[in-house]
């Protein structure tokens, strides 16, 4: 099959994007796809995943091949053919793409045949929220599939077309966000002694979180909390406020360190609320776990990459963005890799943004190459 069926497809899945949870007619055209041009068994779990299946009936390697199918509240501002025909939504992360790999990957399956173990796609919902990995790792459908190997990509434009980013150790920051609401009592502005307004203690909290971040990539010690929202009172001028809101993000590269990140600052918040007798609601919400890369599985990226000699440069440092591929990399080996998408090209979550059609084949002949090596 032609490239331009791929691309087709990619096109079609970027016009018809859906957010977390509710991509259930990007799973159908995905599995329509596949039903059409390979033999794959498939499982339909978790929501709205799709796990396809080519198994050689002989022992061997299991190996699991992941890509995403959300896309992003985005209004998407291209105007070429395929933009976006969804108000308000639109991949601008490229999971477009990534799903149309591994369908390229499927096709070369069907081709050529695993002989030893199984190799399985799994199209995983939910990624941008944090919940689509963890809702895989919880269906009972998942346990009959367990890889011996995982294996993920991501498009990373500001690299070079085609360009391989790989990394041993961390390859994304451990990532969460705390969601912190302060119940205090409203009082007349004029006298705010009459009642506990929740500004001072939001306002010791930012500060806290400055004196605990060491926002130094190259430091193994990296951790950064940032305030992305922050709510007090009403606009009424005559009122002392008496509830607040406050919203932190954390980071940390180590899973371990994200943990102590986590309990440090909660400790001191309710210590804080306690003080200023202000009562406190709190939630962690969109929790990625730290992306941790086992070395044979990098190991087996870069023999890939040389059989097919393709650019590639080892990363310094991880990336401090979140990805739920984190959790699969906690329970099992497995590593993710960079494709460059173009060192012009607007960057992800950016309104302009879209996934480059050449990285189609690369993507999936490298997963191809890994596979092929893995199962020799």
């Amino acid at each position: 099959m032609s490239q331009d069926k791929l691309i087709e497809l990619r096109h079609s899945l970027h016009a018809f994007p859906e957010i977390s949870c509710h991509e259930t007619q990007t799973r159908k055209k995905i599995k329509s796809f596949l039903e059409t041009h390979t033999d794959a068994e498939f499982v339909e779990f978790a929501g709205t995943a799709l796990l396809a299946i080519f198994d050689s009936g002989n022992e061997g390697k299991n190996i699991l091949f992941r890509a995403e199918l959300d896309a992003l509240p985005i209004q998407e501002c291209n105007d070429f053919h395929y933009h976006s025909q969804v108000e308000g939504v639109s991949h601008m992360c490229g999971h477009d793409g990534h799903s149309t790999i591994l369908c390229g990957l499927a096709l070369k399956l069907q081709k050529e045949k695993p002989q030893t173990g199984k190799v399985m796609l799994i199209f995983q919902p939910a990624e941008e929220n944090g919940l689509g990995a963890k809702a895989v790792m919880e269906s009972e459908e998942f346990k009959n599939h367990y890889p011996d190997y995982i294996f993920a990509l991501h498009n990373l434009p500001g690299f070079p077309l085609h360009e391989v980013i790989v990394r041993k150790r961390g390859f994304t920051a451990a990532v969460k966000t705390l969601v912190l609401k302060f119940h205090g009592k409203t009082a007349h502005a004029a006298e705010p002694e009459n009642g506990i307004n929740p500004a001072m203690v939001i306002a010791d909290i930012i500060k806290k979180s400055s004196k605990l971040t060491h926002n130094d990539p190259m430091s193994d010690e990296f951790q950064l909390i940032t305030p992305v929202y922050a709510n007090l009172g009403d606009l009424a001028y005559g009122i002392s406020a008496g509830y607040g809101e406050l919203h932190l993000t954390l980071r940390a590269w180590k899973q371990q360190a994200m943990n102590k990140l986590g309990n440090d600052l909660l400790k001191y918040v309710e210590k804080a609320c306690k003080n200023a007798e202000v009562e406190l609601e709190y939630e962690w919400a969109e929790v990625f776990a730290s992306t941790e890369n086992n070395y044979d599985a990098v190991d087996y990226i870069c023999e890939a990459i040389e059989k097919l000699d393709l650019e590639y440069h080892h990363r310094e440092y991880p990336f401090k963005w979140g990805e739920d591929f984190g959790l699969f990399t906690q329970n099992f080996k497995g590593a993710m890799f960079g494709l460059g998408a173009g060192e012009d090209m607007p960057a992800l979550h950016n309104p302009d943004y879209d996934f480059p059609d050449e990285l189609i084949e690369t993507g999936a002949s490298l997963f191809n190459e890994i596979r092929k090596i893995i199962q020799s």
